[in-house]
């Protein structure tokens, strides 16, 4: 059925599919980009990082500002924004241009993101919310890892302005599928922006966000550089790198149901144990690295924990502020982006200070930072710990002779 609440979710999914295929679909058309414009690749690097720089300042308060709208009208307008500036980018007479018509769309990314997450826990029950929101999380590893080698098989086989092209289409099919399938979804108790600003006066949620730039630093220090260890480490060609890419991007859609499963049922356990299983992962990575099919069992694995982390993050801010959903999704666009670029840059210091094999100490370190943080939650607001000190709070009201 069309209208089934599942059916809604992976179309909402899509949509998001859209939205990072456009973010770092480009990031396999760089050089192509730099030849079409007569710049150098770290110039065009910058439609890469000036785009994840918009999303990370405009997190926290676009969704905010956008809390009142009715979500499936915002959605709406996202997509059409991204496949109208995806347009220009097709026809863009200089890399200005193109910059811009990146950078523009970039500011409205994290409102999509808080909506779709908001809109699919609201179309299913309290239970289901983490399996539901772990779907969407598939249009994530899609557009992050399937993306790339889709768009740069696209810009080799045909050219660059096919590749572009993919950009807009897929976006325009996501904005059709929401028109016609997704029922309106208005927002029923609007909060003001004082009462969503309020949760960031709890101690709970900064810590939740300290937690969230850890993991994602821990993540993409050494994702970052997946290609370039394969082909310096591994020494793999061209088109095994890309299978990899790919094999990373499919484990990493069964990490999305395997996330849904173990949030819904173990999430503070599951947050404790993760550091310990990704360190074990980076450390045959650093190990057997240089041996192919070792490290293609590895990339397997990798890719189920990849996503699994990034479902944590975002459980591990939303949880905190249930009470402003819309503003702690926006959070955790934002802080995972900010993670992104600490992880990225971190990890290639390590890179230029030690060789491309020792990037895996840099994931490493900020794993035990992410472990710290997660425990020092864990001790602090234990939600069964919490639940304790209420009941018995009740209990000595009840027998209080006064």
């Amino acid at each position: 059925m069309v209208n089934s609440k599942s059916f809604i979710i992976y179309i909402l999914a899509f949509g998001i599919f859209g939205i990072i295929n456009t973010e770092m679909g480009v990031i396999g058309i760089l050089p192509q980009i730099a030849q079409q414009f007569g710049i150098s690749v770290s110039q065009a690097g910058l439609l890469v990082s000036l785009f994840a720089l918009a999303v990370a300042i405009s997190g926290p308060f676009m969704p905010l500002l956008f809390s009142g709208i009715n979500r499936k009208n915002a959605m709406l307008l996202v997509l059409g924004l991204f496949v109208i500036a995806n347009v220009v980018s097709v026809y863009a007479p200089n890399f200005t241009i193109l910059l811009i018509a990146r950078v523009v769309p970039a500011f409205l990314h994290p409102v999509y993101f808080s909506v779709a997450f908001v809109a699919a826990a609201n179309t299913v029950s309290k239970e289901q919310t983490s399996k539901a929101i772990a779907k969407v999380f598939m249009g994530v590893t899609a557009g992050m890892v399937i993306g790339t080698p889709i768009t740069s098989y696209i810009a080799d086989v045909i050219s660059l302005h096919a590749s572009l092209w993919f950009f807009a289409v897929v976006n325009a099919i996501a904005f059709l599928s929401i028109l016609a399938f997704v029922p309106s979804m208005p927002v029923k108790e609007r909060l003001s922006y004082g009462q969503q600003l309020s949760v960031l006066k709890k101690p709970l949620v900064w810590l939740s966000i300290v937690t969230v730039i850890f993991l994602n630093s821990a993540m993409y220090a050494v994702y970052s550089f997946f290609a370039e260890y394969l082909d310096t480490v591994t020494q793999m060609s061209g088109k095994q790198i890309s299978l990899m890419l790919v094999l990373f991007g499919i484990t990493g859609i069964a990490g999305n149901l395997l996330a849904g499963k173990l949030l819904s049922n173990k999430a503070i356990a599951t947050a404790l144990v993760y550091p310990f299983i990704f360190a074990a992962i980076y450390l045959l990575v650093f190990f057997l690295g240089s041996f192919s099919l070792p490290m293609t069992i590895i990339i397997a694995v990798w890719g189920v924990l990849f996503t699994l982390g990034l479902n944590i993050s975002q459980y591990w801010i939303t949880s905190a502020a249930p009470e402003a959903p819309d503003f702690a999704n926006g959070l955790f666009v934002s802080f995972a982006n900010l993670g992104v670029t600490i992880g990225t840059f971190i990890g290639g210091s390590f890179i230029a200070g030690m060789g491309t094999q020792h990037v895996i100490w840099s994931g490493l370190l900020f794993l035990v930072l992410g472990l710290v943080s997660i425990m020092l939650r864990t001790v602090r607001y234990n939600p069964q710990k919490v639940d304790l000190v209420n009941k018995k709070r009740h209990l000595s009201v009840d027998i209080d002779p006064s």
